[in-house]
């Protein structure tokens, strides 16, 4: 198993755990974070505080039971795809999801420099409305 992929299980785990201090221990300090279109978060933040304060609050916060669920970790050296699924409840409206996701890593000697999302976002709005 490869470095990049060690960090990106780790990271992973990380966040079922909520533990997003060791999540962003394995970003690069100007990592390039990009939601998908469609997707409540949808942007590119750029650095740690831009991801917590964009993404991860408003995930803690506004859904109950938010998971993301990896289930296979291709491995491509310094870009790695990771397949999975999202679950979650979303507290203002109470309506549930369960979507796929793909995430496409850039990575540079152990440490996430990019990150791209992909999902169904049709699931996720849903759950929104």
């Amino acid at each position: 198993m490869s470095k990049n992929l060690d960090t990106l299980k780790s990271g992973y785990d990380f966040f079922a755990k909520g533990d997003i201090p060791a999540v962003l221990d394995l970003f690069d300090p100007k990592i390039e974070w990009t939601e998908a279109a469609g997707f409540p978060y949808a942007g590119t933040y750029v650095g740690h505080e831009a991801v917590v304060d964009n993404v991860f609050m408003k995930l803690g916060t506004e859904w109950d039971g938010y998971t993301v669920a990896p289930r296979e970790f291709i491995d491509g050296g310094d870009r790695i795809v990771v397949l999975g699924k999202y679950s979650g409840t979303y507290k203002a409206t109470g309506k549930s999801f369960e979507a796929d996701f793909a995430h496409v890593w850039t990575m540079r000697d152990g440490i996430a420099v990019k990150f791209y999302q992909y999902a169904d976002t049709a699931l996720v709005q849903e759950a929104l409305q």
